[in-house]
């Protein structure tokens, strides 16, 4: 269900107040780019601590390698990756000049050459490619944090959280956040992305995911299991709940390696899947021994270096079994597998009922945070129309309240008893389409659909409505009701 349109329209409107109250001033422009960012895809941060694995989960999310993995220059800048006709790459400069980039990519990742710039003067490099997957999403790649180098670091938190001497909002309407382990710098990094009045409201902006997932497991074909175990585990954390809709395990290397699996590569693993069990049992013991030991298999050690390269002891391990089995008799089918098995579709499909899903709303929520951060660090006449008015979009877009409530469901600050997860799926925590907000099948027939909303509806009208239910409580109830009815007019219109 999506509510968003009406929010857009009443959003450009508070713009264009903006534009007449900032009209001549030096902050004229920034409202000119928060109109222009309505209209761009959903921008996407990917972070996380350094090594994490955010470029090599970048590259399979595109479906190329693009993004370098190394410790290269490249790797300690803020780099945008966005839809164009062509691959093309900009600099832009700490001062706001933009300078064209040569680059170079030969069978690899994208290489640009700053043109005798240092990596203090760049504030962020833009990576234009043909790609159809950043037609929806503009996905942006960030420096690790807890780096050694402490400026690499601070340019990430500078972009996720900027502070207020920087005079801007962060440029990302939404988060992947990648956590090997769950440090409390993980946690304070989430929550300064969350740190203005909007963000505060909702963590639907943030996923977490638990990265190289198949380390968990020590590369034994199981790793999975024992990572999805964990991811839930983090997902009931109350410190995750409140910043993170979801934790999604992915095994990166397994997942790049899908998205770019070559025919060489099935071919190598093809031979090391036909090798009698006890060879290939011994090789595959440890990453060490499959790079250096003796074998007879027509795996040279540059072979063995690359496939370990490209996807780890786990990936290779699951890949030979699978082509054995017979499950995977082809490059293209091995390539499903790994996508399935990596976590990449499971990532995929969060990413649409999320984010794709709530892009307009998200975009609208990144607006109005603009604003708002405007009319504090820059007030002048007029600038109390433009208050009113913002209070007067948040107070009345129920997408923000259903985002506000759900908000204050995962950070406990309101009580439903048993109510609170029914509640949750209701707001879209899990999926934003009805049938995953109602928590029923693909196979749900209309009169199910209907007899789940009236359910729903006569559950909340009751908790509304009774004289024990605490003021909180009523409030989210009346939510509920609003969001249950607007459901109902959606099966209704699409009925008739």
């Amino acid at each position: 269900m999506n509510r968003a349109p009406g929010l857009i329209a009443q959003v450009r409107g508070l713009l264009a107040t903006g534009a007449e109250v900032y009209a001549g001033t030096a902050a004229e422009a920034r409202i000119r780019q928060a109109g222009e960012r309505l209209d761009e895809p959903l921008r996407v941060a990917v972070a996380g601590k350094l090594k994490a694995g955010k470029s090599t989960l970048l590259n399979a999310l595109l479906g190329e390698e693009l993004a370098p993995t190394d410790a290269g220059e490249s790797t300690r800048l803020v780099t945008w990756y966005r839809h164009g006709q062509n691959y093309r790459a900009t600099i832009h400069l700490a001062g706001g000049e933009r300078v064209g980039a040569a680059f170079r990519r030969d069978a690899g990742p994208f290489e640009v050459d700053l043109g005798g710039h240092t990596s203090e003067e760049v504030d962020h490099v833009v990576v234009e490619c043909p790609s159809a997957r950043l037609e929806a999403l503009t996905l942006i790649d960030t420096p690790g944090i807890a780096s050694l180098s402490r400026g690499t670091s601070a340019r990430t938190l500078s972009f996720l959280a900027p502070s207020e001497d920087d005079g801007e909002e962060t440029p990302a309407d939404a988060v992947l956040y990648l956590l090997r382990h769950l440090h409390e710098a993980d946690v304070a990094v989430l929550e300064a992305f969350h740190d203005d009045d909007l963000a505060q409201a909702t963590p639907v902006n943030a996923i977490g995911i638990l990265s190289r997932a198949d380390e968990v497991g020590a590369g034994r074909l199981d790793a999975m299991h024992s990572a999805r175990a964990i991811a839930a585990r983090y997902r009931r954390d109350p410190r995750l709940r409140r910043l993170c809709q979801t934790v999604v395990p992915v095994a990166g290397l397994v997942a790049e390696a899908a998205a770019t699996l070559t025919e060489d590569e099935y071919r190598a693993l093809a031979r090391l899947a036909e090798a009698p069990r006890p060879e290939r049992d011994a090789l595959t013991l440890s990453a060490d021994r499959f790079a250096n030991a003796q074998t007879s298999l027509a795996l040279t050690p540059i072979d063995r270096a690359h496939l370990l390269a490209r996807l780890g002891l786990f990936g290779i391990r699951l890949s030979a079994s699978l082509i054995r089995l017979g499950a995977a008799p082809s490059t293209g089918r091995l390539a499903a597998e790994l996508a399935q098995r990596s976590g990449l579709e499971e990532l995929r499909r969060v990413l649409q009922s999320q984010f794709s899903a709530r892009a307009e709303l998200l975009k609208a929520r990144s607006a109005l945070a603009a604003v708002t951060a405007l009319v504090r660090q820059a007030p002048v006449a007029g600038a109390e129309r433009l208050v009113a008015q913002a209070e007067q979009v948040q107070a009345g877009a129920h997408a923000l309240a259903e985002m506000r409530m759900l908000h204050q469901l995962r950070s406990g600050a309101i009580d439903l008893d048993g109510d609170a997860a029914d509640a949750e799926r209701l707001l879209g925590a899990e999926d934003t389409s009805m049938l995953g907000r109602l928590g029923l099948g693909a196979d749900a027939s209309e009169e199910e659909v209907r007899a789940a909303l009236l359910a729903r509806l006569d559950r909340w009208q009751r908790r509304a409505e009774h004289p024990l239910s605490p003021q909180p409580v009523v409030d989210a109830a009346r939510v509920l009701v609003r969001t249950t009815e607007g459901l109902l007019a959606e099966a209704a219109s699409s009925k008739g």
